[in-house]
């Protein structure tokens, strides 16, 4: 991955959220990611799948739930800069997160 690619993909502001959002809760399903988002989940799915397309986060499948996390062998730099706009916004994630907490995966 280039820089520029990274910056591609972070360009989007619903890419970045989620890879805030994975970067603080760990791992998420998209169900969690639209509550949170107030996204659609074909619109989560897509964005979902250009990240896992770049190699930026992985999946795994628990039963029907398909849950997401950063990848651990993304390149050290584009983690770097994953973690300085999470450290700029982390407040506003874990208020995002907690908010949505209550509502839940159906």
């Amino acid at each position: 991955m280039l820089p520029v690619q990274l910056f591609k993909l972070l360009a989007d502001e619903t890419r970045t959220t989620i890879v805030l959002l994975l970067r603080e809760a760990g791992e998420l399903c998209v169900c969690d990611l639209c509550t949170v988002t107030q996204q659609s989940q074909p619109k989560i799915s897509r964005h979902i799948a250009l990240l896992r397309d770049a190699e930026l986060i992985l999946d795994r499948r628990e039963g029907k739930w398909i849950h997401y996390r950063l990848s651990p062998h993304m390149p050290a730099w584009a983690a770097s800069i994953i973690d300085t706009a999470w450290n700029s916004k982390r407040e506003e994630v874990r208020e995002s997160l907690k908010n949505a907490a209550a509502t839940g995966c159906e």
